[in-house]
């Protein structure tokens, strides 16, 4: 450190050579503490340099430098250095530092008597700021709703897992339930007499009134509070939307009713029904609230499963470590507190716990999460290890390289937290529309007061006022809120019909458009489970012979291609005997003695090894290769015995699912992990257009963004953790069913089957309910905007005709049920496939 912070209960803090021993070099975000030379993120600020554990906190220092230079001790209220405090500790989640041991012991001692009912109150950022998906130049620091349209904000950080549920969530829900309860009797006892059903006969036309009010009133007044705020401020904020339209609609219908309910001798004959009653918009407004609120409930639920693809990456880390200390003890300590350095033990069985470097030891280990790749990768002294992947069966000394938000699984939440964020809902159609017809209806019903109190006859004030309110009640599309989900909630029962589950409605509309499809290749167009393909007997062996030996060599074998092998003599019933003198030749295969015999299995370097001649086998093993299939050599008593092949399938329904979506007009493209020799073989059999091998996750959202940038729009179909933030960020994500838990939770579409034929069913299906949405909004506008005209009284001069509560009310039916109605044709949808 190149700076002097001073000093805090006489420990000088002065950087100095001769008390470097006694410095502590801390992260002023996090609380980590970083080793200067370790090549980290540094920042200058005023003069002194700031040593960071990550580049995230080094933009969040740079962007808020004075919010991470101090901190108050909780237990002496003194201020303390951030970037050199020696006393340091974590409670609840948040970082608290200390001028001394003494106060740090007296904190641990007893936290609660230093907070008090108050929280730690340094956490390791000054607050999570917040967003809107479809505005993302939006960001607040606290929950709320967006300014702009009115959506939910959602937390811009990475999440943790432990977030909890929507809050959101649960309140809508809650509203929803209380609003259709009281919606329901309220609408039987105001729309029964349309079907015959005597209830305001019963108990009498002006007490069904007062029973209107009673019901609808909390409704209003409590349940619709949120819509009302956000009304307001669009409003403010002079950005119409949906939520204009609903405060505006539903307060004008109740404001209406209740003074209509409390005093109808200022109504004029004309607006009076029956029985001499002035007719009322209460059931108007506590469905429109009901329905809204489904509306909403179902979208935020849609929302809310986005986090699980966050908190299915989490579990793949291990919440502790086995640290090994200096004097080779072993201990398990919280992963948060493992520090670039440190030695860690890994237990076969284990998760590695960060990224580093294998100091000891040998083992065979899953990266499938980080390369899709079904096979374990042998690792040894040198080699690199990642955390989150799974050690098998070999116990491993590794030294920690990256840890906390450098770590790759915690790049991979972020990426996909990330994309996730960036989406923008379908949604922002209604909205779109909504910019332009607010407006209108406000001027028309301002044009319809104007006009009506000049020209309208005696009491001219009367008919103004009804005719702006009734303008205003009639431009409230109440489907508007069930427009979207009532498609969804249908094409999703359609598409599990057939194999296909729909996330939400965003998915549906992008892969409607989409013009490029990104593959992986295992799990996705293979079946993600290697099997022993070919036997190659040399000349005086039996292919079974040959095969019972390999096999029971390999029984005994940590190789990571040994599992393929036995399986496949079992499912032959070929039997096996017991290895006797079993080595492992890392990088190279495996020898031992099966019934007396030398068997030696493996690559060419290791039959070199044993001088064992290849040549005569060597074209049949090029050509095993090039057809995507890993070949090993086996030899017997020094002699070559033949070959055996192992390869990871392609599926049945592949070929043909590839022809199909090519002649739809899509471009596939293969993007894989697996090497290039293996990846061409298979795109050559499929006919794919374009092959990407080699690929990490990065390097899989790096070819998203770059196909982006050239203008297409793009679907991408896998199956593992490595492809979970490619289909986070691709336009439309497909997850095969049968993959990893976060690749079907980053998705939008799932494939229940792991069927590649699925996809031509989903495209279908999302053009078909794209097209379901858009009738449904024309249906939520169309009844209201035709009615606008005919209550703001156009036809009164000619005609004499007014409208009346009950045409309102009949047209704001008919829209919702228009919407329904159109919504259900979906479930007789046919996929159009030659096999339905």
């Amino acid at each position: 450190m190149e700076h002097d912070h001073g000093t805090h209960h006489g420990h000088d803090k002065r950087h100095s050579d001769t008390q470097a021993t006694d410095i502590v070099v801390r992260d002023p975000v996090c609380g980590m503490t970083v080793d200067p030379q370790a090549g980290k993120p540094r920042a200058e600020h005023a003069g002194h340099v700031y040593h960071f554990c990550s580049q995230s906190c080094h933009d969040r220092f740079v962007r808020e430098p004075e919010a991470y230079l101090e901190a108050t001790d909780p237990v002496c209220g003194m201020k303390v250095d951030r970037s050199t405090a020696k006393h340091f500790t974590r409670h609840e989640g948040a970082g608290l530092y200390f001028c001394s041991s003494g106060c740090q012991d007296k904190f641990e001692a007893s936290p609660a008597r230093y907070l008090g009912a108050r929280p730690a109150v340094e956490p390791m950022a000054t607050g999570t700021k917040y967003t809107c998906p479809m505005h993302p130049e939006v960001i607040r620091y606290k929950p709320g709703s967006c300014p702009i349209c009115g959506m939910a904000l959602e937390p811009m950080g990475v999440p943790t897992g432990d977030e909890g549920p929507n809050p959101e969530l649960v309140d809508f829900t809650r509203r929803f339930w209380v609003s259709a309860v009281l919606s329901v009797p309220l609408l039987a006892l105001a729309m029964g007499p349309m079907f015959g059903l005597p209830f305001r006969e019963w108990i009498g036309e002006r007490l069904a009134v007062w029973i209107e009010l009673v019901l609808a009133t909390p409704v209003v007044l409590w349940a619709a509070i949120p819509f009302f705020r956000r009304g307001y401020d669009s409003f403010v904020n002079r950005s119409p939307n949906m939520w204009t339209l609903i405060s505006i609609g539903v307060g004008a219908a109740y404001i209406y009713s209740v003074v209509a309910t409390l005093f109808p001798g200022i109504f004029p004959h004309q607006f009076r029904g029956h029985g001499g009653t002035v007719p009322v918009y209460f059931e108007a407004a506590a469905v429109i609230v009901a329905l809204v609120f489904l509306g909403q409930v179902l979208e935020l639920r849609a929302r809310e499963r986005t986090g699980s693809a966050i908190r299915a990456l989490l579990d793949l880390a291990p919440k502790t470590a086995r640290r090994i200390a200096e004097d080779g003890t072993d201990a398990d300590v919280p992963l948060e507190e493992v520090q670039s350095g440190d030695r860690l033990r890994v237990r076969p069985g284990d998760s590695v716990p960060v990224d580093g470097t294998v100091l000891e030891g040998r083992s065979a280990v899953d990266e499938s999460m980080i390369s899709g790749e079904p096979l374990p990768v042998e690792k040894t002294e040198g080699d690199a290890l990642t955390g989150g992947t799974l050690n098998k069966n070999g116990a491993l000394v590794m030294r920690a390289d990256k840890v906390g938000k450098d770590t790759m699984l915690s790049q991979i939440v972020e990426m996909v937290a990330k994309a996730q964020r960036s989406r923008a809902p379908i949604q922002g159609l209604v909205d779109r529309v909504s910019y332009y017809f607010v407006p209108t209806v406000v001027l028309v019903a301002i044009l319809a007061f104007v006009v009506w109190a000049i020209f309208g006859p005696e009491p001219s004030m009367t008919f103004a006022i009804v005719s702006a309110v009734s303008v205003l009640i009639i431009a409230c599309p109440c489907a508007l809120g069930l427009a979207t989900p009532m498609s969804i909630m249908t094409a999703t029962g359609r598409g599990a019909q057939a194999g296909v589950l729909i996330k939400d409605a965003e998915a549906l509309e992008r892969f409607a458009k989409v013009d490029t499809l990104i593959v992986d290749k295992t799990g996705t167009l293979t079946e993600g489970r290697p099997k022993l393909t070919d036997i190659v007997a040399a000349e005086g062996f039996d292919e079974g012979e040959l095969l019972a030996m390999a096999a029971s060599l390999e029984r005994g074998s940590e190789h990571p291609l040994a599992e393929a092998i036995v399986e496949g003599v079992q499912a032959r019933g070929t039997a096996m005997a017991d290895a006797e003198d079993f080595e492992a030749v890392t990088g190279k295969g495996v020898q031992g003695k099966v019934s007396g015999r030398s068997v030696a299995l493996g690559n060419a370097a290791m039959m070199d090894d044993l001088g064992v001649a290849t040549e005569s086998m060597k074209p049949r093993a090029d050509a095993l290769r090039s057809n995507g299939k890993t070949a090993m050599f086996v030899s017997v008593d020094g002699k070559l015995a033949g070959m055996v092949a192992v390869a990871d399938p392609i599926k049945a329904t592949t070929e043909a699912a590839i022809r199909a979506l090519q002649e739809s007009g899509l471009t596939i493209i293969m993007a894989t992990g697996d090497n290039e020799r293996t990846a061409k073989a298979v795109a050559a059999r499929l006919g794919i257009d374009e092959v990407r091998a080699e690929m990490l996750p990065e390097s899989k959202k790096a070819l998203i963004d770059e196909l982006h940038a050239k203008g297409a729009s793009v679907a991408m179909a896998g199956d593992g953790v490595n492809d979970a933030p490619a289909l986070a960020a691709a336009d439309v994500g497909i997850a095969m069913g049968t993959g990893a838990d976060v690749a079907v939770e980053s998705a939008g579409i799932t494939l229940v089957k792991g069927d590649l034929n699925g996809i031509v069913r989903a495209r279908t299906l999302a053009r078909a309910t794209i097209r379901n949405i858009k009738q449904n909004l024309f249906f939520a506008f169309v009844y209201n905007a035709l009615g606008v005209p005919v209550a703001a009284g156009v036809l009164y001069p000619v005609f004499g005709i007014l409208l009346s509560p009950m045409v309102a009310a009949a047209a704001m039916s008919l829209s919702s049920v228009s919407v329904i109605g159109n919504s259900l044709r979906l479930r007789g949808l046919r996929l159009g496939l030659p096999n339905e």
